[in-house]
């Protein structure tokens, strides 16, 4: 059977937590081991209001896309561009269980530059 993955089990605890109002919707990260993934999520509703990740166009023609801070903090800016042209201006940051440093901290950093709060 084997012990459970501790991100899974940081992510579960910080959703107990964590929830998405049509007010406040979350800002959820994921990355994988070649991509990265943020949506911003009324979870009342059960609607995604906005979202970005590296498998887009936008993307990928750009040879230079990796996972790492600098794709990161492009995926900020552009998940919070669009997050404020569907008028949202404020979110709860949902970190996904990773821990708030490097890729994480860069992509809140660059969503908070453009205007979102949280």
């Amino acid at each position: 059977m084997g012990r459970p993955n501790p991100l899974k089990v940081r992510h579960q605890r910080l959703r107990k937590k964590v929830s998405g109002t049509p007010a406040r919707p979350r800002l959820s990260v994921h990355f994988s081991g070649q991509h990265i993934y943020a949506q911003v999520i009324d979870d009342e509703a059960g609607r995604t209001l906005a979202s970005v990740n590296t498998t887009e166009a936008d993307f990928r023609g750009d040879k230079s896309t990796r996972p790492n801070i600098a794709t990161a903090i492009k995926v900020g800016k552009l998940v919070a561009e669009r997050a404020q042209s569907k008028n949202v201006g404020a979110v709860v940051f949902d970190r996904g269980g990773y821990i708030y440093h490097g890729k994480v901290k860069a992509l809140a950093d660059a969503a908070r530059e453009v205007g979102l709060q949280f």
